[in-house]
C-alpha cells in the first residue's frame, strides 16, 4: 500500500481516525468500487474519506454551521450521501473529532482570506485528498494548486466527474510521486511561481510524517518569498494528554496502522513553534483548544467543541 507519509492521501488527521469504526466499511467498499482497474494494486485512503465524511456529516447535523461547504455532501458519494441524509441523528457522533475536522478547514480558509487581502495569488493545498476548496473559491484572481499522490487524484477527479462538480480553470492539479521528485520539483512542473507570496494548507499531514521530514517541508515553504504563509494541523505530545486521552489515542493509533496508515509524530507546541522560527518563519501563532473553541464554537446550543489532543499552528515568512 502506498505510504501516507508522503502526502499520497492526507486529509484524515489525528482527529479524523476515531471514526473509522464507524465508516470504516463505507470507506472500504468505496475503494473496492470506485478506483479503476489501472489502481487496483492501490487503495483510497480510509481517513480521506473519514474526514470527507465528517465534514458532510457536519453540513446536516450541526447549526450554526462552523463550515460551510455545499460540496461536501456531493465528494462522498451517492451511497455516503444517501446514508447521512436518510438518518442524520444516527451520524450525529465523535462530536469533538467531527469539530476539529471542520474548524482546521475554516482555520486555513480564514487565514487563506487574509492573506488574498495583502496580495497573495497562489494557494497550495499538502495533500488535498477530498477538499473541496477549489470548487467552490470566491477569491477571483487566485490560482489553487491540490499537491497529492498522481493515483490519489485519480480518484478524486472520478469522485469529482461523477458528482458533476466542474474543475474551474484556477485549479491546478500537481501530482508529486515523493519517490521521483520534490515538492518543489512538481509545483514548479505545475506552473507555481516561487518568486511570488503563497498560502499553503497541511491538514491531516504532519502525524504521518517523521519528524525531519516535516521539517524539511516546512524550511521550503519558509525559503519562498516573503508574505508566504501555511497552516497546518498537529498532534501533541503524549505527557501533555490525560489518561483518557492517551488511551483514546492508542485505540486510534492502532486502527489506522492496521489501515496500513500509521501515525509518526507527535510535538511539543513551544518546542515546535521554536523550530518554525529557526528556520526561517517571522510569525508564528499556535491555536490550542480554548482559543478554537472560544473564536469559533463559543455560545453554542450543540455543545459542539474540539478537545486538546490536537491543534493548529499558522506560520508566515
Amino acid at each position: 500500500m502506498v505510504s501516507r507519509r508522503r502526502f499520497l492521501s492526507a486529509t484524515g488527521c489525528a482527529a479524523v481516525t476515531a471514526a473509522l469504526s464507524s465508516y470504516a466499511s463505507l470507506s472500504r467498499a468505496a475503494a473496492e468500487t470506485e478506483v479503476p482497474n489501472a489502481m487496483a494494486s492501490w487503495r483510497p485512503s480510509a481517513t480521506a474519506q473519514g474526514a470527507a465524511m465528517l465534514r458532510a456529516i457536519h453540513q446536516v447535523v450541526d447549526d450554526p454551521l462552523v463550515l460551510a461547504d455545499p460540496l461536501a455532501l456531493k465528494i462522498i458519494g451517492p451511497e455516503a450521501e444517501a446514508s447521512i441524509l436518510a438518518n442524520p441523528a444516527s451520524h450525529d457522533t465523535r462530536r469533538a473529532l467531527r469539530a476539529f475536522v471542520v474548524l482546521r478547514s475554516r482555520y486555513a480558509e480564514d487565514e487563506l482570506a487574509r492573506a488574498v487581502d495583502e496580495g497573495v495569488g497562489q494557494y497550495v493545498l499538502l495533500g488535498a485528498g477530498l477538499d473541496t476548496f477549489g470548487y467552490r473559491n470566491a477569491h477571483r484572481r487566485l490560482k489553487v494548486f491540490e499537491v497529492d499522490h498522481p493515483a490519489t487524484q485519480r480518484w478524486k477527479r472520478e469522485r469529482l466527474s461523477a458528482a458533476q462538480i466542474a474543475v474551474p480553470e484556477s485549479v491546478t492539479y500537481a501530482p508529486v510521486d515523493f519517490e521521483r521528485e520534490t515538492l518543489a520539483q512538481g509545483l514548479t512542473r505545475a506552473g507555481f511561481d516561487p518568486s511570488r507570496p503563497a498560502f499553503f494548507s497541511m491538514l491531516g499531514v504532519a502525524v504521518y510524517l517523521t519528524k525531519p521530514a516535516l521539517r524539511d517541508t516546512l524550511a521550503y515553504v519558509a525559503s519562498l518569498a516573503q508574505g508566504t504563509g501555511i497552516v497546518f494541523s498537529y498532534g501533541v505530545s503524549n505527557d501533555l494528554l490525560t489518561e483518557s486521552q492517551k488511551r483514546s489515542r492508542t485505540q486510534s493509533a492502532l486502527r489506522v496502522a492496521d489501515l496500513g496508515e500509521p501515525w509518526l509524530s507527535y510535538y511539543e507546541p513551544a518546542a515546535l513553534a521554536w523550530d518554525l522560527m529557526d528556520i526561517g518563519f517571522g510569525k508564528v501563532t499556535d491555536v490550542d483548544g480554548a482559543t478554537a473553541n472560544l473564536r469559533y464554537f463559543r455560545g453554542r446550543a450543540d455543545g459542539l467543541r474540539v478537545s486538546s489532543t490536537s491543534r493548529l499552528m499558522a506560520a508566515r515568512v
